[in-house]
């Protein structure tokens, strides 16, 4: 079994985390190897989520020139991410998927939608700025609303990743699509490190409370760490609204796909 999980877990790792750390679909290639190899679907998805860690790892020492001056934006990020995690995952090891899959292929579609809007101009931000000093408590207000949503918005992904974890790199890319004014590679970047964190977190819980597959998760993870310092690499190479594009095809795919299963499965 071991040599089984090493031929067919290590490749499949190396070409989910390129895809992880470019456009955040990684469970559209890990999770179903797992399953494939009769792993059961909950630990198939705890395994993965064990695995993924090593996509954060080495995505993060491949963007170190993507993360520099974002410090006090992971600052920011990380609380809330490894919160909604560990929310996520509790969750997950008190009432597995059920009535929550019947959402998930909407979730994901309408960040498919998200990611392709488009990015605010330097004049949309000078108007933004005027209309809040000709305004400044209505504006002001605005600001502090906008921070909450965002906060929250973060939070949930924390948990749904924790939780299921499907494209959840794809609807933390669309939230900072909508909301930063970073560069794609430096908001993939802030992703990267960012949903790592959270697997960790949730991983620790699950080593605890539920069964990892460790034998399927070291070829995989091995695999994820190389394919995780690949992707930065391909991401300053392709234009960002290339990238945007097939990021939504593939959330797209990924969300009629589970729409399918769920309700005609």
């Amino acid at each position: 079994m071991l040599y089984h999980y090493l031929f067919i877990l290590f490749p499949v790792g190396v070409l989910a985390g390129i895809i992880s750390s470019s456009v955040g679909l990684a469970s559209l290639v890990s999770y179903p190897a797992l399953l494939a190899l009769g792993i059961p679907p909950v630990y198939a998805n705890v395994t993965n989520t064990a695995a993924l860690i090593f996509t954060g790892v080495g995505s993060g020492i491949a963007s170190k020139r993507e993360l520099r001056g974002h410090g006090h934006n992971l600052i920011k990020l990380l609380p809330l991410t490894i919160i909604g995690s560990i929310c996520g995952s509790i969750l997950l090891l008190i009432a597995p998927a059920t009535t929550f899959e019947h959402v998930v292929p909407f979730f994901i579609f309408g960040a498919a939608l998200l990611i392709l809007r488009p990015k605010q101009t330097s004049k949309d931000k000078s108007r933004q700025q005027s209309a809040i000093s000709d305004e400044n408590k209505e504006g002001m207000f605005r600001l502090k609303a906008a921070e909450v949503a965002y906060s929250i918005a973060i939070l949930v992904v924390g948990a749904y990743t924790g939780y299921f974890g499907a494209a959840g790199g794809v609807i933390m890319l669309a939230i900072f699509a909508a909301t930063s004014h970073a560069k794609f590679a430096e908001y993939n970047a802030m992703k990267n490190v960012s949903l790592g964190a959270s697997n960790l977190v949730a991983t620790l819980l699950y080593a605890i409370r539920s069964h990892i597959y460790w034998l399927a998760v070291a070829p995989l993870a091995a695999g994820l760490f190389i394919g995780g310092y690949i992707g930065p690499y391909i991401v300053r190479l392709i234009p960002s609204k290339v990238m945007k594009i097939v990021i939504a095809i593939g959330a797209m795919g990924l969300a009629t796909s589970l729409f399918i299963q769920t309700y005609f499965g």
